[in-house]
């Protein structure tokens, strides 16, 4: 079978996300959305693999963003979901 699946890269909520902030402050606010009080960014990645099923897919995509280093887990949040 062919799924489709999600990564979803972020800054830890510890980690300064600079992207974020300037989004914020040079976009967001100054065009007048002064209740939008955060902004985080971060990477989309989408994944076709073909598997026996959904979890073996989800485990496959998980372990090759981290043996190939994809994303950093000491500075990054990693979610990896099924895309519907």
């Amino acid at each position: 079978m062919m799924y489709s699946i999600e990564v979803l890269i972020t800054n830890r909520k510890n980690v300064r996300d600079p992207e974020g902030e300037t989004i914020h402050k040079n976009l967001v606010l100054k065009h007048g959305y002064k209740n939008i009080v955060n902004v985080r960014a971060g990477k989309y990645l989408l994944f076709s693999v073909e598997a026996q099923n959904a979890e073996n897919a989800l485990e496959l995509v998980k372990n090759l963003c981290l043996k190939l280093r994809i994303y950093n887990p000491i500075v990054h949040d990693i979610e990896v979901r099924l895309h519907d």
